[in-house]
């Protein structure tokens, strides 16, 4: 994807072998710190290899997130970053990914709509130190919410996964097989 195919909007950030990355908006040289600047005001950009043109975006945006995991408070718990890895080669990688995607657009629907609230129950009274504040409060409240919304997840897909395997074996069961492959006495 290029500038030229996705139109003027998309900013396109080029990536020199000395490491340096160059904005082509602006005609100068940015840090990491500059593009995740750009991520958090959801400016559309593009980092490309200068010389082969290769697109670079996810491993710029990676590095962002190590160093953002590297300083103060991590994210991620190094169990859950381990559970992360093992899903890579695994048939289920595609589904992780895209359920991952999923539940943190969830979230961040959940917490756009708790601001509008919060704007219309306040106005403006309502600044980012009192929502800081606000949050401190609603934290148990909201990790309780998640926690019931991850069970309520996993107990639908079990249910819709019993449900699967109940069909399978009513569709397969006038084939002349026995369950769980095994053949009867004196079959090979």
């Amino acid at each position: 994807m290029t500038q030229a195919q996705t139109g003027a909007s998309l900013r396109l950030i080029k990536k020199y072998p000395n490491r340096r990355l160059y904005d082509t908006r602006t005609s100068t040289y940015i840090t990491l710190a500059d593009v995740k600047q750009l991520v958090l005001a959801n400016e559309e950009f593009q980092v490309v290899d200068a010389k082969s043109g290769e697109d670079l975006t996810r491993s710029i945006l990676l590095q962002i997130i190590l160093e953002e995991e590297s300083g103060g408070m991590p994210m991620f718990s190094s169990n859950m970053l381990s559970q992360i890895i093992r899903f890579y080669g695994h048939a289920m990688q595609g589904i992780m990914g895209s359920y991952l995607e999923k539940n943190i657009q969830a979230f961040m629907e959940i917490q756009q709509r708790m601001a509008e609230q919060s704007k219309g129950l306040y106005g403006s009274q309502f600044g980012p130190e009192a929502w800081a504040q606000f949050m401190n409060v609603q934290t148990p409240m909201l990790q309780n919410m998640m926690n019931n919304y991850i069970d309520q997840s996993k107990n639908l897909f079990v249910q819709m996964q019993d449900q699967m395997q109940d069909q399978t074996r009513a569709m397969f069961s006038t084939f002349p097989f026995t369950p769980g492959g095994t053949q009867g006495p004196g079959r090979k």
